[in-house]
Formats: C-alpha cells, sequence, structure tokens
C-alpha cells in the first residue's frame, strides 16, 4: 500500500512539473540565471535515452547579450521573409529572444546516423535505413532537449522552444555566429527565464483523442482536408492563447 501510495505521490509530483512547463516568449531581462541552474538543466539532459545510446547532441550555453540580439534578428528577418511569401503563419515576437535570461542552443551530430542500422551502399532499401536514422537522432535529441525544458520547469522558469531552423539559410547563419562545424546542426533553440507576463496553459488534445486501446481507434482518423480544415479555422486560435479563452 504503501509502495502504491509513493508511485502515485511521484507521479503527481512529475505531472505537476509537465504541466507547469508553459512557454514564454518575453522574459524578465533583469534576472540572470545562476550558474548552476544551467548545470542543472544540462544535467537532465544528460540522462536522456538515444538511439543505440549516441548521445547524438551538445548544447551552446549563450549568455552575450550581443549573441542572443544576432539570433532575434536572423528570426525576425525569417519571419518577414515568410510574409512576403504569403505563407500565413502565425508566428510570435521574436524580439522576445532578446529578453531571454537563459538560452542555449541545441546541436545535433547527424554523424551518428551510422550508429543505427544502414547499409551504407547508395542503394534504394540504404536510403530507406538512412530516414529511420535520421528519425532515431531526432527522436532522441528531441527527448534530451525535453528533459532540459523539464527541469527547468521544476526551477520555475517560463520555456520557449524554438524549432524554426532546420532551412539552410539558418544554418549559414548560426553556425560562425557560435562556432558551430560545418559538419554539425544547430537544430533547436531553447529559451527560459522568469516570464515577464503570467504564463498560460494552452489547449490540448483530450486522452481519448490521442489513445486507443488495442488498435487504431478510427473515430480519431483526420483526413487530409481535415487537416486542412484544421489549419485555415483552427490553428490560429490554439497556437498562442490561452485554453480558457479558446470558444
Amino acid at each position: 500500500m504503501n509502495q502504491a501510495f509513493n508511485q502515485t505521490a511521484r507521479y503527481e509530483q512529475l505531472l505537476e512539473i509537465v504541466k507547469g512547463r508553459m512557454t514564454s516568449r518575453q522574459f524578465d531581462q533583469a534576472y540572470v540565471v545562476p550558474a548552476e541552474h544551467y548545470d542543472m538543466i544540462l544535467e537532465a539532459a544528460r540522462h536522456a535515452p538515444s538511439g543505440a545510446n549516441a548521445q547524438p547532441w551538445h548544447y551552446i550555453v549563450v549568455t552575450e547579450a550581443a549573441t542572443k540580439k544576432k539570433i532575434a534578428d536572423y528570426f525576425v528577418d525569417e519571419q518577414r521573409h515568410r510574409a512576403k511569401l504569403k505563407m500565413k503563419f502565425p508566428t510570435p515576437n521574436y524580439r522576445g529572444l532578446e529578453t531571454a535570461p537563459g538560452m542555449i542552443v541545441i546541436v545535433a551530430d547527424f554523424r551518428y546516423t551510422r550508429a543505427f542500422p544502414v547499409l551504407g551502399d547508395g542503394s534504394a532499401l540504404d536510403r530507406q535505413y538512412q530516414q529511420n536514422a535520421e528519425r532515431i537522432l531526432l527522436q532522441s535529441v528531441a527527448a534530451s532537449t525535453m528533459s532540459a525544458h523539464l527541469a527547468a520547469a521544476a526551477l520555475g522558469y517560463g520555456v520557449w522552444w524554438v524549432t524554426a531552423i532546420g532551412q539552410e539559410n539558418a544554418q549559414k547563419a548560426m553556425k560562425p555566429l557560435l562556432g558551430v562545424p560545418e559538419d554539425l546542426d544547430v537544430i533547436d533553440i531553447f529559451c527560459f527565464g522568469p516570464p515577464a507576463k503570467p504564463p498560460y496553459k494552452r489547449w490540448k488534445k483530450t486522452l481519448e483523442q490521442i489513445a486507443s486501446r488495442g488498435r487504431f481507434d478510427m473515430k480519431n482518423y483526420q483526413t487530409p482536408e481535415d487537416i486542412d480544415r484544421w489549419v485555415q479555422e483552427t490553428r490560429h486560435k490554439v497556437m498562442y492563447r490561452d485554453e480558457s479563452k479558446i470558444d
């Protein structure tokens, strides 16, 4: 009975942190992150699982205001570029990157796809295995990054997971700025700190919508038309709004 209670209590503690991990895009600039907090966050990231235990990640702690501004400049310019292309994608104010007391850039080493099952002969089958290896690697880095996010949330910080840096131009801008070797890739940016405004919980699907028992429940299947309709009619409501204010 005590063991069951302890299991439930530990789960409730974890769930409180998971649910308390909320996105902030404007931070208290006057706050200084203690050096030990960086270590605590990265220690959590270090213990994440990875395919073949390859641990294909590296973290760069960014503290210089000038570097943060240059990173923010890139995203603001990219946002303007998307607007000119009429992509109609709702984006936040990337100037908020400059206000983040804590900033960690996540680097992935895609050379570690060699650690996963691949043929290496350039065949069509090899390409399939290569694609799967890249998925494994990305899942691994994402697991480590989420561990870092949860550690920051446990320390009471708001967080911001910036993922829009897969383009070639982003790599050209970020790598020289951060001294990243050419054969590695900047993959995400993680900002954290005390929020400038109270954070709010964004909309989440219900448990029934995301889970099936035994076989996929087709009532939760969405056609391409359903997804297009969601993008057109719902996406803008749920990306940045308080779930309590969504009609």
